[in-house]
């Protein structure tokens, strides 16, 4: 298990757990079971791509609800071989500016055109009137992001998408089990990608999936995976190194077993610290709609200093000298970056979120105490500012 560090408090009056341990912002502890199943590989001698690999696409197709995925050594690498295949260079793709730059800079890497579309006020998702307003006769596609874990309407984009011609690629790295109106965000658009980063809701440290229904779709991506190489020996389409290895397979299999788990701890985790937190003046939650089964890889707020005493960062701040670890997400969006300094793309919701909201631990690994450590020290910062 990671090491977390000591916990420490200037103010007794703070009733900020009974742990003596720093509250981290994500837990990479593996099970005894992950840990086995990743020395096996070792002993096994068999360490790059194979059976292994191929299972826990089978497993994680399944649990996702789709009839294939593709493994890849990461998320980016996974949204890079999917624009790469099915986008036209030259073409435009609509992306939500608050975002991890990856979903954009792999649009730039297809030797496309990335065009940023600002983000409900609330939900904090693609806005489609914003997006409307941006379509070009060179617009090819929309890449709706579940941000955080909260799930786009799945109607309302595939409705969109339809009146305008275009195809839908779906960024669910954050959004793993996340679902709306009882159907997984896996199967919104010919493909949906998800990472399987230290820090997501399912981890092998490394890696990614790709999501689709269509088998030749997913043949080809194996393909390309693998320097484009196929079963005949042939090379017939670019391809790249992006395999994932035998030990992250097993891992990601075994914590499969725990993973419906996991998710039920993360919704538990965020509904307390809703609840502990809904009366605090200045703090805005990120709204999710009706029929919306939101994965919480992040829980976040807005801060609205005025109302609260203080900004973002100094509620950040105040949580760090109790031992609390916040994250910020995206200080610096996407369309702010010198990456994509040509874009001429507004998105001022974006710009007022990336300044105001914070990330609060929500994590699976969280005890009670924890929870209740947060709420506390958030509210004695209101309090006190």
């Amino acid at each position: 298990m990671a090491r977390r560090l000591p916990y420490r408090s200037e103010d007794q009056n703070v009733a900020c757990v009974t742990a003596t341990e720093a509250i981290q912002m994500a837990s990479c502890r593996l099970s005894d079971a992950e840990i086995d199943a990743a020395t096996a590989v070792l002993e096994s001698g068999q360490l790059v791509q194979s059976e292994l690999t191929a299972r826990f696409e089978q497993v994680f197709a399944a649990r996702m609800g789709t009839r294939h995925s593709v493994a890849c050594s990461s998320g980016t690498a996974a949204l890079h071989l999917v624009y790469d295949l099915l986008l036209e260079p030259g073409s435009e793709v609509l992306v939500p500016a608050m975002t991890f730059l990856s979903t954009a800079s792999m649009i730039l890497a297809a030797g496309c055109t990335a065009v940023f579309c600002d983000v409900d006020p609330d939900t904090w998702l693609i806005d489609l009137n914003d997006a409307a307003r941006k379509v070009t006769p060179r617009t090819r596609a929309i890449v709706p992001v579940h941000l955080f874990g909260n799930p786009c309407d799945a109607g309302a984009i595939e409705s969109f998408a339809a009146s305008c011609g275009l195809m839908i690629i779906g960024d669910a790295a954050q959004a793993h089990g996340a679902a709306h109106c009882g159907r997984s965000v896996a199967t919104l658009g010919v493909a949906t990608i998800y990472s399987l980063y230290a820090t997501k809701n399912l981890f092998v440290g490394e890696g990614g999936m790709i999501c689709t229904d269509d088998a030749g779709l997913a043949n080809e991506l194996r393909c390309r995976r693998s320097h484009g190489l196929g079963a005949d020996g042939l090379v017939r389409s670019l391809g790249f190194n992006y395999r994932l290895t035998e030990i992250q397979a097993a891992i990601g299999l075994a914590q499969l077993g725990r993973f419906d788990e996991m998710c039920q701890r993360r919704r538990r985790n965020a509904e307390i610290l809703r609840n502990g937190l809904k009366e605090t003046p200045g703090l805005r939650f990120q709204r999710v709609m009706p029929q919306a089964q939101h994965a919480f890889h992040h829980f976040c707020v807005a801060v609205d200093s005025g109302e609260f005493g203080m900004d973002r960062d100094g509620l950040a701040a105040a949580l760090n000298e109790r031992g609390i670890a916040t994250a910020v997400y995206y200080r610096i969006p996407p369309h702010r970056q010198p990456l994509f300094a040509d874009c001429v793309d507004v998105a001022p919701r974006t710009d007022d979120l990336s300044a105001c909201s914070l990330a609060l631990p929500v994590h699976h690994d969280l005890t009670d105490a924890d929870l209740g450590c947060i709420v506390t020290a958030v509210r004695h910062a209101q309090r006190c500012a």
